[in-house]
């Protein structure tokens, strides 16, 4: 754990009420708005090579299914103990049912999933072998998703599910990966209300406008924005631009190995330490923060981590954090599952055990 002292210090004397903000997550209430996908990890033995083509035989071993894309965000808030509901599509096909069933399996809410029988569900199936006696690597990836948005009518009852739920939860997600279910109806449905409301997109963020809260990475952010983020100058214009796009109250970059930077309208609260504050577009002052990655050395797989950071850090806000406490939780709860292969989750027991490692 790469960490400076000064740091260190700062989470130590935060940790107590860390520690209680986590005890918190359960009694969050969650929807996610999102796009459904299935996960598929199919590992086999190498036998041999075919007669009938220059390709590989494998003797299948096993199959693992675990939620992806949006569901993966659903499935985390589940792991980590909160009430969530969800609304989404998936396919009138097995692995819908599939999706279903894992949801059902970890108490989550699945009242508001409708099925489009014109549409299969998002399905992404990793194919890996071995030899023996040697690692398995991934071989080949198929892909089962439709390139059309769904029916104006499913669009219609996607929104109306919407507006049912969200009086009955504390925090809106919107989980969008480009697969169709967050059109102009369901956005709006999202984003017209009180809530809070955090948005995980990879593109097009001003669709979102009003928005409390945004978690791009540094590559979407520089795409939102025209331009590379090379320095701290770069990456407070992005800040700025990046709140006047999205009129949200606060943006949070993810920046890999370099940690996190938040950038906040509101001013500090009392449980966040002293910000560098900027001059926004507006000329308004906007509040930063860095956040240093907790875990630059044992990186295994970041898949998913996103949507890791999108639910630790909503939980924590639900709970009661300042925005800089959420950001530090989510960040915390990435340096886990980056350590774990394929889509992983965490618990609120592992986050409790790795702040303590890291504060000593």
């Amino acid at each position: 754990m790469l960490l400076d002292s000064e740091f260190i210090a700062l989470l130590k004397s935060s940790t107590p009420r860390l520690l209680n903000l986590l005890e918190g997550f359960s009694q969050v209430k969650v929807l996610v708005v999102g796009d459904l996908t299935l996960d598929e990890f199919m590992t086999g033995q190498v036998e041999r090579i075919s007669r009938e083509a220059p390709v590989l035989i494998l003797r299948h071993e096993n199959t693992d299914r675990v939620p992806g894309g949006g569901a993966n965000a659903v499935y985390n808030f589940a792991k980590l103990g909160a009430k969530v509901r969800v609304v989404g599509l998936v396919g009138k096909d097995e692995q819908g049912m599939a999706l279903r069933q894992i949801f059902d399996d970890a108490g989550v809410d699945t009242t508001g999933i409708l099925v489009d029988s014109d549409r299969p569900t998002v399905t992404k199936t990793r194919i890996s072998g071995h030899a023996r006696q040697s690692v398995t690597q991934q071989i080949v990836r198929v892909d089962r998703k439709s390139d059309d948005l769904p029916g104006v009518d499913l669009q219609s009852q996607l929104a109306e599910l919407i507006q049912q739920q969200v009086g009955k939860v504390d925090a809106v997600v919107c989980s969008d990966y480009g697969d169709g279910v967050l059109t102009k109806p369901t956005i709006e449905a999202s984003v017209s209300h009180s809530h809070r409301i955090i948005v995980d997109t990879q593109k097009n963020l001003e669709r979102y406008r009003g928005a409390s809260l945004f978690t791009p990475n540094l590559p979407e952010a520089e795409h939102a924005v025209g331009y590379t983020i090379s320095d701290f100058d770069t990456l407070y214009r992005a800040g700025s631009d990046l709140l006047k796009l999205t009129d949200a109250q606060q943006i949070l970059i993810t920046r890999g190995d370099e940690g996190m930077s938040l950038f906040d309208r509101l001013a500090p609260s009392e449980f966040s330490p002293p910000p560098f504050t900027i001059s926004g577009n507006g000329g308004e002052s906007i509040y930063c923060w860095h956040i240093p990655a907790f875990n630059r050395t044992d990186v295994f797989d970041v898949t998913g981590a996103g949507d890791t950071v999108v639910a630790a850090l909503t939980l924590a806000l639900g709970a009661g954090a300042s925005t800089w406490e959420a950001a530090v939780i989510g960040n915390l709860a990435a340096s886990v599952v980056v350590r774990k292969f394929g889509t992983a989750t965490t618990t609120v027991d592992e986050l409790r055990e790795t702040l303590e490692v890291l504060v000593g």
